[in-house]
């Protein structure tokens, strides 16, 4: 049961980490409507701000794209550097920007400390990337010619993130994009705007001791016309955004409009296939930290479990026992693992898919509310499902893992690949060939897909990011940061003649 605080104990403490970092908020003035922030531990208010007007999004991306000038100047190692510094700040202020993530969001304290070090960790990345933006060279067909190709600032990136990972999911994108050379306006989720303005001071800091211009990165605040008028903003060249796959086809479809680039990661329904050969206790831990963890609120949250029919019985058993004793309640308390969802939306939604299972003939184990009207706290919910329908089609984004016997691995593939979404996918196997069909191009058509871990926990080395209703995007590690760069390539003529590529013949 998660303990109850006073409301004003959240707001005083969300308060006192601000000033720390030097963070002024935006107070609402004359008869604007403001944006109230709420904690999901008790659902009590922890600020009001302004919002960003359109004009003043205007102004902020005039000033973006007039600081974007000089600051592509700035040499690559240069920039490096100073993410290099805003990595050293976050650093030292770790312990406080991750408790705010959890008064924000609701996520417990490991997962918040996660979070945060996942950002000085891109921040790592970048730095050392910043001297490794190459490109290639090319024989050509002509003598004295070479080609190569070469990698240039892309322009302003605008970047637009949901609450589940406040600032996490914004380093992937900024950590990059600047040291690429681009200056960044960010829209943060309305539901996540302190954690949004924390980080945003620290990397402003960095800058300014570096003698470059603040306006190199800025924040908006509002609602969903704001981010409407940011992605169809004709400074932004690139638009990265984070949320449902609804919300990134009118993203997409807007960039489209204006030729511009889009990014997109979005929703994921998740799936893992438990072979008969699987590590059951190792298959066990991976697929509860993977489905309850961050109260199912992530995008890679397994939210699908095929298992052999051999092992169904026995692997559902344990499930159970284990989901039975998952500490619910106050993410600030040091024994919890399942935080609140984030209101009582994301609650009201997790029943009607629980209510819709149930009228198929699925069994439910748990799911229980375990509070409500203050924070919105469940049980993680496991639903035994007559066949792969209704709502285990779709993402619901909350802790519920839809279980399905199966009786062969290429069934079980089909099933994973049914989904609409291609984020993740995991195996559980001990057998080789397995694995490496399940990796193949005749395996899982997701963006990660993983053997014998889960499908959530991504490090920042490698590129994040999935297949068809997820948007395609990828962010962070591998070769991510060509998204946020045009390329040229250069035919250079070290000769006094003129041959034409293919032999054509123009001779005048």
């Amino acid at each position: 049961m998660p303990s109850t605080k006073p409301s004003t104990e959240y707001a005083a403490t969300a308060a006192r980490i601000l000033q720390t970092l030097g963070v002024v908020l935006p107070a609402p003035a004359g008869h604007d409507a403001p944006l109230f922030v709420h904690s999901p531990i008790d659902g009590s208010r922890l600020a009001a701000l302004a919002c960003t007007t359109v004009p003043r999004l205007q102004a902020q991306l005039a000033q973006a794209q007039c600081v974007q000038a000089d600051w592509q100047q700035v040499p690559a190692p240069q920039r490096g550097a100073v993410v290099r510094s805003f990595g050293a700040l976050v650093r030292q202020h770790k312990a406080a920007l991750a408790e705010l993530i959890s008064l924000e969001v609701g996520k417990i304290r490991s997962e918040s400390l996660g979070e945060v070090q996942e950002v000085i960790d891109m921040c790592d990345f970048a730095q050392g990337l910043s001297r490794q933006l190459y490109g290639l060279t090319m024989p050509s067909e002509r003598p004295e010619h070479h080609l190569r190709e070469t990698w240039h600032p892309l322009g302003v990136v605008g970047i637009v993130t949901a609450f589940n990972f406040p600032m996490a999911v914004w380093a992937w994108n900024a950590a990059l994009a600047l040291v690429c050379g681009n200056a960044l306006v960010w829209k943060p989720s309305e539901k996540a705007p302190l954690s949004a303005l924390a980080l945003h001071r620290l990397l402003q800091q960095a800058l300014q001791e570096a003698g470059h211009a603040a306006a190199i990165s800025s924040v908006v605040l509002g609602h969903g016309a704001l981010g409407q008028a940011l992605v169809e903003a004709p400074e932004v060249r690139l638009v990265s955004a984070t949320g449902s796959s609804r919300m990134g086809r009118a993203v997409g479809q807007a960039c489209a409009r204006h030729f511009k680039r889009s990014l997109l990661e979005l929703g994921g329904n998740n799936a893992a296939v438990v072979c008969p050969s699987a590590d059951l206790a190792l298959a066990l831990r991976a697929i509860v930290f993977a489905a309850a963890g961050t109260a199912g609120q992530r995008c890679t949250t397994l939210r699908r479990l095929f298992i052999h029919q051999s092992l169904y019985a026995d692997l559902v058993q344990r499930l159970q026992t284990v989901y039975a004793r998952l500490p619910v309640g106050n993410p600030l308390a040091a024994d919890t693992l399942v935080g609140p969802l984030v209101d009582n939306l994301a609650l009201e939604a997790m029943q009607v898919a629980l209510l819709e299972a149930q009228a198929l003939g699925a069994t439910v184990h748990g799911g229980q509310v375990v509070a409500s009207g203050g924070g919105s706290y469940v049980r993680p919910a496991l639903v035994e499902m007559p066949g792969h329908s209704g709502p285990m089609l779709r993402e619901t984004f909350a802790p519920v893992l839809y279980l399905l016997p199966f009786a062969d691995l290429h069934e079980a593939i089909a099933l994973v690949n049914a989904s609409e979404h291609g984020l993740s996918a995991s195996i559980f196997t001990n057998d080789l060939r397995e694995a490496e069909l399940f990796c193949s191009a005749r395996g899982a058509d997701c963006g990660i897909v993983n053997v014998n871990i889960g499908t959530s926990g991504a490090e920042i080395g490698g590129a994040f990011g999935g297949e068809k209703a997820t948007g395609g995007g990828r962010e962070a590690g591998s070769d991510a940061w060509k998204g946020y760069m045009r390329r040229a390539t250069n035919t250079v003529n070290y000769g006094h003649s003129l041959p034409l590529a293919q032999g054509v013949q123009f001779d005048v």
